[in-house]
């Protein structure tokens, strides 16, 4: 991972030293809805993707980022322990790996996309292999892929796979925002994949994810996040989402039932939280709904506007520090 700017360093130290995020009420679903949990392994202490499981319900499947290994870790979201490890085989030593999406036809598709490096490396991986049909210790063959992208390297946290078409997306990680890319209609095994360039997104992306008719793609950031709503291959922005405040927000995920977005961050014993949808009826609507929402706030700058307190006050304590906090 690249270092953060002072600024947004300084707002992920003060969040950070707050330990992990409980459940805020904007962010509450009514009883009945999916709850918080929190991971309770203690390999787990880097999760950087969620993808919420369609063979098990209530099981969420995640992973490190960095140099971790080729393992992907099975949670069940009721007691927060993990219930089956996953080694992949088939694959070359990931380097960071920073997502994971539900495919067709109970597939997972892991992206190996960060860049330690800025956005240097000539290529990157996306891995996919079936989801296990029993929950327990095991290795699984994937297919690996190679990626370029058509304008050069850079680096993306977020890998969304559309369940409708199969294609898969990627949305690179810019501070003033970046674009989302699509992949070729069928990735190849042999040869280089190239995704271009298809929009614009305003915001600081750490992860995204299909709803599960795939009409709705929600991208997340550390302060933020917005709902699009996706027709013919295409994202309309339709809402803000509001996505609760966490040490280090890194991944995004539906509930299999398109009813509520699960939010997880990094860290050890970190918690996933609940967030309802705009619109959606009871407590922590956000306000209105997608066309009351659809285009206001400043884009990349409004990401920023719910953590503006805790960047001033970080900005006091670290005023004159002289590195930028850098993630692991």
């Amino acid at each position: 991972m690249r270092s953060l700017t002072p600024l947004a360093g300084a707002a992920l130290l003060v969040a950070l030293s707050a330990g992990p995020a409980a459940p805020t009420p904007a962010a509450a679903v009514a009883d009945g809805g999916p709850k918080a949990f929190t991971i309770e392994d203690p390999r787990i202490t880097e999760s950087s993707g969620l993808a919420a499981s369609r063979l098990h319900p209530g099981v969420y499947w995640t992973h490190n980022d960095s140099d971790d290994g080729a393992y992907l870790y099975a949670v069940d979201s009721r007691t927060g322990r993990t219930v089956a490890t996953v080694t992949m085989t088939g694959v070359g030593a990931p380097r960071d790996v920073e997502a994971i999406s539900m495919g067709p036809d109970d597939t997972l598709y892991v992206g190996d996309i960060g860049d330690n490096l800025g956005g240097t490396w000539p290529h990157v991986w996306i891995y996919k292999l079936p989801e296990p049909r029993q929950l327990r210790d095991q290795t699984v063959r994937a297919t690996q892929y190679t990626v370029t992208y058509a304008d050069g390297p850079r680096d993306a946290e977020a890998l969304m796979v559309q369940p409708r078409t199969g294609r898969v997306y990627i949305a690179d990680k810019k501070e003033d925002g970046g674009h989302l890319y699509e992949g070729p209609a069928t990735l190849s095994p042999s040869g280089t994949n190239v995704f271009t360039k298809v929009a614009p997104i305003d915001l600081w992306v750490t992860d995204g994810a299909f709803s599960p008719d795939g009409g709705h793609l929600a991208l997340r950031g550390y302060f933020g996040g917005i709902l699009y709503a996706f027709r013919d291959g295409r994202p309309k922005r339709e809402a803000r989402l509001d996505v609760p405040m966490q040490g280090q927000g890194e991944s995004v995920t539906y509930t299999t039932d398109g009813s509520t977005l699960m939010y997880g961050s990094e860290g050890r014993r970190s918690q996933v939280v609940p967030g309802r949808l705009p619109g959606a009826p009871g407590p922590g609507t956000a306000g209105g709904g997608p066309a009351g929402n659809g285009s206001g706030g400043g884009g990349a700058r409004a990401d920023y506007a719910k953590g503006a307190l805790v960047l001033l006050i970080a900005l006091a304590v670290v005023f004159g520090a002289k590195k930028a906090v850098r993630r692991k």
